[in-house]
């Protein structure tokens, strides 16, 4: 069980907090006594469910804009005090062959799942820095310690986020400052409706991945891989020779991430959000 005493009162900002991982995550620690702030790009949702959640602060938030992110950290401190905590969770992963893959969608993935990421690290550490003192938590992914065929521009992001924010934990050591490492396996949420797991390894809840960020808030470490049997699995793969893993990888059916996978209003849906 997490310590309350160390989230309580912490303000927590959640980037993608409309739904899934991000919603979960915000609705966990606001248990916990922490002062929530979620942003989401999609303004209708965000605002549904910041109500619902009675969340403190909550509205539309484009990772990718400079002046949008800078506007909502300062909303953020303005009426609830300095930022704590920052997640970044926002990400869009659509699938398929990357020959097939168009370059908008390219260079959405890479603008939300990268730089979205470094944008918020860069606003949140200027905010952090003098006061000697935060958090900045990245969202990242197995498949950052993995490769998966279908989701090629997808790995590559969360190859790039696991590398940046090791980047951070070194440039910022003995600073007061914390950065930390979020890697789920595939979850339960809209954003994996469209990949088909991979045999003998359960989907993760959106509630667990939740519940992993709330201890790593009480007591940072630099990364955490949820859940327990896929991260070992993913760190056991890294260390065997590559031909020996490429065949389990596809035994335990890690090739079947393909868009033909994904029907028709799935692909529509996901290109709309590449396209937002």
């Amino acid at each position: 069980m997490t310590d309350s005493h160390s989230i309580s009162g912490k303000v927590v900002v959640i980037t993608g907090g409309a739904r899934g991982i991000g919603l979960a995550t915000g609705t966990a620690l606001q248990a916990l006594g922490a002062r929530v702030a979620i942003g989401d790009i999609d303004e209708a949702t965000v605002k549904e469910s910041g109500a619902a959640r009675g969340f403190e602060v909550y509205g539309r938030l484009d990772v990718t804009d400079h002046q949008s992110f800078e506007d909502f950290l300062d909303e953020v401190e303005q009426r609830l005090g300095p930022i704590d905590v920052l997640i970044n969770n926002a990400g869009i992963m659509p699938t398929g062959r990357v020959v097939d893959e168009p370059d908008q969608i390219t260079r959405r993935i890479l603008d939300i799942n990268v730089y979205g990421v470094i944008l918020g690290s860069k606003l949140a550490l200027a905010r952090m820095l003098p006061r000697g003192r935060g958090h900045i938590i990245n969202i990242a992914s197995l498949a950052g310690e993995s490769h998966i065929p279908g989701l090629a521009t997808y790995n590559a992001s969360k190859h790039a986020v696991l590398g940046f924010t090791d980047t951070l934990r070194e440039e910022y050591r003995g600073t007061g400052l914390h950065f930390s490492s979020v890697l789920p396996t595939l979850t339960k949420t809209e954003l994996g409706s469209g990949v088909t797991p991979p045999k003998l390894l359960r989907p993760a809840e959106p509630e667990e991945i939740a519940d992993a960020v709330a201890k790593l808030i009480a007591q940072p470490r630099s990364k955490v891989r949820v859940t327990a049997v896929a991260g070992a699995i993913a760190q056991v793969f890294g260390l065997l020779p590559e031909s020996v893993a490429d065949a389990l990888g596809r035994a335990l059916g890690s090739g079947t991430a393909f868009l033909d996978d994904v029907d028709g209003d799935a692909r529509k849906a996901y290109e709309h959000r590449a396209r937002d």
